[in-house]
């Protein structure tokens, strides 16, 4: 069974829309897009290469394949590794709109996308990487598919935008695998899909007829001998 991962920017309150800049997705007139850019250090550009230094496929929503299209084939793959590790990537695009998928080693997925995400699932492979695809996310979690997450946390909140954890994420439960911050203030935690939901309660219970009887009988008991 591969691992499918996802890995996404979010905000405090779990805004993860256009974290890369303005012009990636205004939609709903959002004016706060590019949050990564102001908190960027070495930090965390090493731990985002320890996360893509190692075969992986990824699996994304149309506007993420394409605003990835537009930049990551023309970068030198032989003096970029993380280029080099995404282009050789096979990029599974699930798409109800595009019909040619120019970058190399693309696949659109039609039709029941969660039942083909757990086709790949199944398949043998390197672990699945998505990134950005909020619409696809939802899918997603709605279906139970993601077994980890891998997210960097941003010291802001904003209020409005599209979240990680919409309406339609499933209850479920989570292990925290690790968590690290770096200078600037951005939690680096990783979560694994840990079970169902646990609860409890720190309320008292109230003593039932039997204990509040013995404990009569102590009190009088007491009384007696003092």
């Amino acid at each position: 069974m591969r691992k499918l991962v996802v890995l996404s920017f979010i905000s405090l309150d779990g805004v993860m829309q256009a974290p890369g800049g303005p012009e990636e997705d205004p939609t709903g007139g959002f004016n706060y897009g590019g949050l990564v850019f102001p908190y960027f250090d070495d930090f965390l550009g090493k731990m985002m290469d320890r996360q893509r230094g190692h075969p992986f496929d990824l699996l994304l929503g149309r506007k993420t394949y394409e605003i990835f299209a537009a930049y990551w084939p023309y970068v030198k793959t032989g003096e970029d590794p993380v280029a080099a590790g995404i282009n050789k990537a096979t990029k599974y695009v699930a798409s109800k709109t595009l019909t040619n998928l120019e970058w190399s080693r693309s696949e659109l997925i039609r039709g029941d996308v969660p039942a083909e995400v757990r086709k790949l699932k199944e398949q043998n492979g390197p672990e699945i990487q998505v990134h950005g695809s909020a619409n696809l996310i939802q899918t997603l979690l709605k279906h139970d598919l993601v077994d980890e997450f891998w997210l960097k946390i941003f010291p802001v909140t904003l209020g409005r935008g599209k979240r990680l954890f919409a309406e339609g994420t499933i209850p479920a439960g989570f292990k925290l695998l690790a968590c690290e911050s770096s200078p600037n203030g951005v939690i680096i935690a990783s979560y694994v899909r840990a079970g169902e939901v646990m609860t409890g309660s720190f309320a008292v219970e109230p003593p039932t007829e039997a204990e509040l009887a013995r404990r009569r009988r102590l009190a009088e008991e007491n009384k007696s001998t003092e």
